[in-house]
């Protein structure tokens, strides 16, 4: 989700084409409404100097609500996606 691909012509150069990098990611069921809001949250990076610094936790809430996640699953769904945010943010910066 947040690490780009090679350009077609780098790929080429190797002989390889963007559909011999398509990755199937399998999401467990007791992990579905974290990735939803993750993905929800798309466009609510805080950032800095140095790029993103995290999600604006200020809209998880509502994002939450509109995703139909019932008040008493959202501590672990919020832990969730805290643990994709740390993912996504690794490969942000490893660039």
């Amino acid at each position: 989700m947040y690490q780009g691909a090679a350009a077609d012509d780098e790929m080429e150069a190797f002989g390889f084409s963007a559909e011999d990098f398509e990755v199937e990611v399998e999401i467990w069921p007791d992990n579905w409404d974290a990735f939803e809001v993750f993905a929800a949250m798309q466009t609510q990076w805080r950032s800095g100097m140095s790029g993103a610094t995290g999600l604006d936790y200020s809209v998880i809430e509502p994002v939450m609500r509109l995703q139909g996640i019932k008040k008493r699953d959202q501590t672990e769904v919020f832990a969730g996606v805290r643990v994709m945010e740390i993912a996504a943010l690794e490969v942000m910066r490893s660039k």
